[in-house]
């Protein structure tokens, strides 16, 4: 009975990363000696146990089979006779097919070390075709890793892997959680770029995909691109280390360029409204979280009213904060700013003017929203109980009267 560390956990010990969790496989045992030695065991598909101090998962060595499409279709076999460079061999990417011996030496049966040298991902062997998921997984990897670059034989298994519609199999849950994951890591822009080079963007998100090659107002736009402002406008959130919901936003936020009349280009005039039809329908398919799908409904309706911000009356303004619900939920307005503003720096390229300009539009509405949270409905409502009808305009005047003070003063 010999345990290996695997996986991830080598891979970056070997980069100088910080280790966040180990995976372990077990090599010559069975599960009856696991349990004897006691261990808890957890897994449904194959034997998985829990350590009995430090509750870190140990699986034993496995070979599996393609038995169906998509990627639940495989029958796994374990036993003691399976070897660790049996089990090695079904992972993806020669950086992940890695292990730690107990006395520290490293298994490196399928060149994962020269890979990791060299920043390339590279399958270990075309097992890698038989399950959908490791085209997210890889795209996902890219977004961490973004000096990495996918080798040619890589992309082009991707590409035959979507061509032979193995994409089309995969359930929503698991696109969008390894989508969520990826708009986390360091550069999200390169896990579209990963998906995009294979074909698989779309299959998976194809309103999205459409928008490479529809053209913005240079003016406004210096990257012209649609899709490539998408990219800047969602690596812009990252460096900020904002939240999900807001980098779900900016990634849907111009869905609608991508269906306003091609005649009228590169206008977009009504594309807020366009897209929010489409963020809707992206949602619904990859049963998007209410918190990221209602985030991002709105950031595609109002990004254009926060932009023009400082033209807007304060009637306006109000209008605006009761459209989105803003006097009570009033974190997700400002989430709803923050998610606005990187569609403001997402301009031109990683050094362009427009990235580091001020965006003072996020402060001038938190103010005003301020102001007008800070007027006491109930005492104007006091004033009209023999006419209720009359209290939502009084509650509603009593509110631009208090932005428009506001704003006076922030003008000034």
């Amino acid at each position: 009975m010999r345990t290996y560390v695997v996986g991830g956990a080598v891979r970056d010990e070997l980069l100088g990363r910080q280790v966040q969790d180990r995976d372990h496989v077990v090599v010559g045992a069975t599960p009856e000696q696991m349990v004897a030695e006691g261990f808890r065991p957890v897994g449904k598909d194959f034997p998985v146990f829990l350590h009995p101090e430090t509750q870190e998962e140990y699986a034993l060595a496995r070979t599996e089979r393609k038995t169906a499409p998509g990627y639940h279709g495989f029958v796994f076999h374990t036993s003691p006779d399976v070897t660790l460079e049996q089990d090695l061999v079904r992972r993806d990417l020669t950086i992940n097919a890695m292990a730690r011996a107990e006395d520290g030496s490293i298994v490196d049966p399928y060149g994962g070390q020269a890979d990791l040298k060299n920043r390339i991902f590279r399958h270990v062997s075309d097992a890698f075709a038989e399950d959908p998921v490791r085209i997210l997984r890889l795209a996902r990897f890219a977004a961490r890793f973004p000096d990495f670059r996918v080798h040619e034989t890589t992309n082009a298994l991707m590409r035959a892997m979507v061509e032979a519609g193995e994409v089309d199999a995969l359930v929503p849950e698991r696109v969008w959680q390894e989508l969520a994951r990826g708009l986390m890591e360091e550069r999200p822009s390169r896990m579209f770029a990963v998906l995009r080079d294979c074909g698989a963007l779309g299959r998976i998100l194809p309103e999205l995909d459409v928008l490479w090659g529809v053209p913005q107002p240079p003016l406004h736009h210096p990257e012209v691109d649609t899709g490539v402002h998408l990219m800047l406008v969602i690596d812009y959130a990252a460096q900020q280390g904002h939240r999900l919901e807001v980098r779900f936003a900016a990634l849907m936020h111009d869905l609608g360029k991508g269906i306003t009349p091609e005649e009228k280009w590169p206008a977009h005039h009504g594309h807020e409204f366009l897209g929010m039809k489409l963020v809707t329908g992206v949602c619904k398919r990859l049963k998007v979280p209410n918190e990221c799908r209602d985030l991002a409904l709105m950031t595609a309706r109002e990004h254009g009213n926060v932009g023009r911000a400082l033209e807007l009356r304060p009637n306006t303004i109000v209008t605006l904060f009761e459209r989105c619900d803003a006097f009570r939920k009033p974190e997700r307005f400002a989430q709803m700013l923050l998610a606005s503003e990187c569609d403001a720096r997402g301009r031109g390229h990683e050094t362009h003017e427009m990235r580091y300009r001020d965006y003072p539009q996020r402060t001038y509405l938190l103010r005003a929203l301020d102001a007008a949270r800070a007027v006491n409905a109930g005492e104007v409502a006091a004033r009209f109980a023999d006419d209720r009808a009359k209290i939502p305009e009084a509650v509603h005047a009593a509110r631009v009267a208090a932005v428009k003070a506001e704003l006076r003063d922030v003008r000034d």
